[in-house]
Protein backbone atom coordinates (compact mmCIF):
# COMPACT_ATOMS: atom_id res chain seq x y z
CA UNK A 1 0.00 0.00 0.00
CA UNK A 2 1.18 3.35 -0.89
CA UNK A 3 -0.40 6.39 1.03
CA UNK A 4 0.05 10.38 -0.15
CA UNK A 5 -1.24 12.40 3.06
CA UNK A 6 -1.59 16.33 2.22
CA UNK A 7 1.56 16.58 0.19
CA UNK A 8 3.00 20.31 -1.28
CA UNK A 9 5.96 20.71 -3.04
CA UNK A 10 7.13 23.95 -4.75
CA UNK A 11 10.60 23.75 -6.10
CA UNK A 12 12.91 27.23 -5.58
CA UNK A 13 12.38 29.89 -8.01
CA UNK A 14 9.17 28.67 -9.07
CA UNK A 15 5.83 30.71 -8.52
CA UNK A 16 3.28 27.48 -9.02
CA UNK A 17 3.36 24.20 -6.85
CA UNK A 18 4.65 21.04 -8.51
CA UNK A 19 2.47 19.03 -5.97
CA UNK A 20 -0.28 20.77 -4.91
CA UNK A 21 -2.13 19.29 -1.30
CA UNK A 22 -2.04 15.36 -2.87
CA UNK A 23 -4.62 13.02 -1.27
CA UNK A 24 -4.05 9.45 -2.87
CA UNK A 25 -3.90 5.68 -1.38
CA UNK A 26 -2.82 2.82 -3.80
CA UNK A 27 -3.89 -0.33 -2.79
CA UNK A 28 -1.86 -3.23 -2.47
CA UNK A 29 -1.28 -5.00 -6.06
CA UNK A 30 -3.12 -2.54 -7.97
CA UNK A 31 -1.80 -1.13 -11.00
CA UNK A 32 -2.30 3.16 -10.71
CA UNK A 33 -1.76 4.84 -13.87
CA UNK A 34 -0.76 8.75 -13.84
CA UNK A 35 -1.77 10.94 -16.54
CA UNK A 36 -1.59 14.64 -17.26
CA UNK A 37 0.65 16.93 -18.99
CA UNK A 38 3.93 17.96 -18.67
CA UNK A 39 4.46 20.32 -15.44
CA UNK A 40 1.73 18.36 -13.80
CA UNK A 41 3.75 16.96 -11.12
CA UNK A 42 3.52 13.35 -11.92
CA UNK A 43 7.27 12.31 -11.63
CA UNK A 44 7.59 14.61 -8.79
CA UNK A 45 5.21 12.38 -7.19
CA UNK A 46 6.82 8.78 -8.44
CA UNK A 47 9.98 10.39 -6.82
CA UNK A 48 8.67 11.50 -3.54
CA UNK A 49 7.81 7.90 -2.97
CA UNK A 50 11.12 6.77 -2.47
CA UNK A 51 12.31 10.20 -1.37
CA UNK A 52 14.16 10.96 -4.63
CA UNK A 53 12.46 14.07 -3.82
CA UNK A 54 11.46 15.52 -0.26
CA UNK A 55 7.70 16.74 0.24
CA UNK A 56 7.98 20.58 1.60
CA UNK A 57 4.76 19.01 3.41
CA UNK A 58 2.99 16.35 4.15
CA UNK A 59 3.42 12.47 4.57
CA UNK A 60 4.30 9.30 2.34
CA UNK A 61 3.67 5.82 3.52
CA UNK A 62 4.94 2.75 1.84
CA UNK A 63 4.08 -0.20 3.22
CA UNK A 64 2.43 1.14 6.15
CA UNK A 65 5.95 2.71 6.86
CA UNK A 66 6.02 6.74 7.31
CA UNK A 67 8.89 7.04 5.15
CA UNK A 68 10.45 10.33 7.07
CA UNK A 69 11.33 7.91 10.05
CA UNK A 70 11.98 4.97 7.89
CA UNK A 71 15.71 3.57 6.90
CA UNK A 72 15.20 5.00 3.26
CA UNK A 73 18.02 2.07 1.87
CA UNK A 74 16.14 -0.32 2.99
CA UNK A 75 13.00 1.05 1.36
CA UNK A 76 14.55 1.34 -1.67
CA UNK A 77 15.42 -1.78 -2.17
CA UNK A 78 12.17 -3.18 -1.64
CA UNK A 79 10.87 -0.62 -4.38
CA UNK A 80 11.64 -1.07 -8.66
CA UNK A 81 12.39 1.83 -10.88
CA UNK A 82 11.98 1.93 -14.45
CA UNK A 83 13.36 5.17 -15.81
CA UNK A 84 12.69 7.10 -18.60
CA UNK A 85 14.63 5.40 -21.63
CA UNK A 86 15.80 2.39 -19.87
CA UNK A 87 18.63 4.51 -18.10
CA UNK A 88 20.76 1.16 -18.00
CA UNK A 89 24.51 1.60 -17.13
CA UNK A 90 26.63 1.69 -20.19
CA UNK A 91 29.39 -0.02 -19.13
CA UNK A 92 27.76 -2.85 -18.04
CA UNK A 93 26.62 -6.12 -19.47
CA UNK A 94 22.76 -6.79 -19.80
CA UNK A 95 23.48 -9.45 -16.66
CA UNK A 96 25.63 -7.17 -14.45
CA UNK A 97 23.16 -4.44 -15.13
CA UNK A 98 20.16 -7.15 -14.07
CA UNK A 99 22.32 -7.58 -10.98
CA UNK A 100 22.28 -4.73 -9.91
CA UNK A 101 19.85 -5.03 -6.94
CA UNK A 102 20.95 -8.24 -5.61
CA UNK A 103 24.47 -7.95 -5.48
CA UNK A 104 23.48 -5.09 -2.92
CA UNK A 105 21.49 -7.33 -1.15
CA UNK A 106 24.58 -9.36 -0.77
CA UNK A 107 22.84 -12.69 -2.79
CA UNK A 108 25.00 -14.98 -3.67
CA UNK A 109 26.38 -16.21 -6.81
CA UNK A 110 23.85 -18.86 -8.11
CA UNK A 111 20.59 -17.25 -6.50
CA UNK A 112 21.37 -14.14 -8.67
CA UNK A 113 22.04 -16.43 -11.75
CA UNK A 114 18.96 -18.04 -11.24
CA UNK A 115 16.78 -15.19 -10.85
CA UNK A 116 18.55 -13.43 -14.01
CA UNK A 117 17.37 -16.65 -16.03
CA UNK A 118 14.11 -16.90 -15.00
CA UNK A 119 13.54 -13.01 -15.45
CA UNK A 120 14.89 -13.23 -19.06
CA UNK A 121 12.56 -15.94 -20.10
CA UNK A 122 9.74 -13.66 -18.27
CA UNK A 123 10.55 -10.53 -20.26
CA UNK A 124 10.88 -13.06 -23.58
CA UNK A 125 14.55 -12.16 -23.74
CA UNK A 126 17.06 -14.59 -25.15
CA UNK A 127 20.18 -16.19 -23.09
CA UNK A 128 22.29 -14.54 -25.72
CA UNK A 129 22.04 -10.57 -24.95
CA UNK A 130 23.33 -11.41 -21.49
CA UNK A 131 26.72 -10.37 -22.13
CA UNK A 132 25.82 -7.56 -24.93
CA UNK A 133 26.08 -4.31 -23.78
CA UNK A 134 22.95 -1.89 -23.50
CA UNK A 135 24.37 -0.28 -27.14
CA UNK A 136 24.12 -3.16 -28.41
CA UNK A 137 20.21 -3.79 -28.00
CA UNK A 138 17.37 -2.60 -29.71
CA UNK A 139 14.78 -0.19 -28.24
CA UNK A 140 12.09 -2.76 -26.91
CA UNK A 141 14.88 -4.87 -25.78
CA UNK A 142 16.68 -2.29 -23.40
CA UNK A 143 13.13 -1.58 -22.20
CA UNK A 144 12.73 -5.49 -21.37
CA UNK A 145 15.99 -5.13 -19.35
CA UNK A 146 15.07 -2.40 -17.71
CA UNK A 147 11.86 -3.96 -16.12
CA UNK A 148 14.24 -7.07 -15.93
CA UNK A 149 15.88 -4.97 -13.53
CA UNK A 150 13.61 -3.23 -11.60
CA UNK A 151 11.99 -6.61 -10.94
CA UNK A 152 15.70 -8.69 -9.89
CA UNK A 153 15.15 -8.70 -5.86
CA UNK A 154 11.34 -9.27 -6.56
CA UNK A 155 10.12 -5.89 -4.83
CA UNK A 156 6.78 -5.96 -4.15
CA UNK A 157 6.43 -2.36 -5.61
CA UNK A 158 7.30 -0.95 -8.58
CA UNK A 159 7.81 2.34 -9.94
CA UNK A 160 7.84 3.58 -13.92
CA UNK A 161 8.21 7.15 -15.30
CA UNK A 162 7.00 6.73 -18.78
CA UNK A 163 9.17 3.22 -19.62
CA UNK A 164 7.99 3.17 -23.44
CA UNK A 165 7.79 6.72 -23.91
CA UNK A 166 10.86 6.50 -26.58
CA UNK A 167 10.19 2.85 -28.12
CA UNK A 168 8.31 2.66 -31.30
CA UNK A 169 4.11 2.34 -31.54
CA UNK A 170 4.62 -1.97 -32.25
CA UNK A 171 7.13 -2.15 -29.97
CA UNK A 172 5.48 -0.12 -27.00
CA UNK A 173 1.83 -1.90 -27.70
CA UNK A 174 3.81 -5.62 -27.19
CA UNK A 175 5.46 -4.34 -24.38
CA UNK A 176 2.38 -2.98 -22.69
CA UNK A 177 0.92 -6.59 -23.44
CA UNK A 178 3.83 -8.32 -21.81
CA UNK A 179 3.24 -5.89 -18.50
CA UNK A 180 -0.35 -6.65 -18.16
CA UNK A 181 0.82 -10.66 -18.43
CA UNK A 182 3.46 -9.66 -16.11
CA UNK A 183 1.05 -8.27 -13.34
CA UNK A 184 -1.42 -10.83 -13.93
CA UNK A 185 1.61 -13.20 -12.87
CA UNK A 186 3.21 -11.52 -10.11
CA UNK A 187 0.68 -9.06 -8.68
CA UNK A 188 2.70 -5.82 -7.91
CA UNK A 189 1.78 -2.90 -6.51
CA UNK A 190 2.89 -1.13 -10.30
CA UNK A 191 2.62 3.50 -10.44
CA UNK A 192 3.37 4.20 -14.09
CA UNK A 193 3.13 7.77 -15.65
CA UNK A 194 2.27 8.70 -18.91
CA UNK A 195 1.56 11.27 -21.05
CA UNK A 196 -0.90 9.21 -23.01
CA UNK A 197 -4.50 8.34 -21.64
CA UNK A 198 -5.21 4.96 -23.79
CA UNK A 199 -1.49 3.50 -22.35
CA UNK A 200 -3.38 5.03 -18.93
CA UNK A 201 -6.43 3.38 -19.42
CA UNK A 202 -5.23 0.26 -21.29
CA UNK A 203 -3.11 -0.82 -18.20
CA UNK A 204 -4.38 0.58 -15.34
CA UNK A 205 -6.71 -0.54 -12.55
CA UNK A 206 -6.79 3.18 -11.25
CA UNK A 207 -5.76 6.27 -13.12
CA UNK A 208 -5.17 9.85 -11.06
CA UNK A 209 -5.54 12.38 -13.92
CA UNK A 210 -3.45 15.45 -12.69
CA UNK A 211 -3.50 19.47 -13.99
CA UNK A 212 -0.76 21.87 -13.70
CA UNK A 213 -0.11 23.50 -10.69
CA UNK A 214 -0.08 19.72 -9.25
CA UNK A 215 -3.75 18.94 -8.78
CA UNK A 216 -5.57 15.81 -8.60
CA UNK A 217 -8.53 16.18 -10.68
CA UNK A 218 -9.80 12.49 -10.99
CA UNK A 219 -8.70 9.37 -9.07
CA UNK A 220 -11.00 5.88 -10.12
CA UNK A 221 -11.18 3.16 -12.57
CA UNK A 222 -10.94 3.23 -16.48
CA UNK A 223 -14.74 3.17 -16.97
Amino acid sequence: MIKLEGIFKTYPGSQHAAVNNLNLVINKSEFCTFVGPSGCGKTTILRMINQLDIPDAGQVYVENKLLSQSDIIQVRRQIGFVMQNAALFPHRTVFRNIATVPLLCGWDRDRIAERIEALVDLMSLDRSLLQRYPHELSGGQQGRVAIARALAADPPILLMDEPFAAIDPIVRDKLQGELLHIQQRLKKTIVLVTHDINEAIRLGDRIAIFQQGGKLVQYDTPD
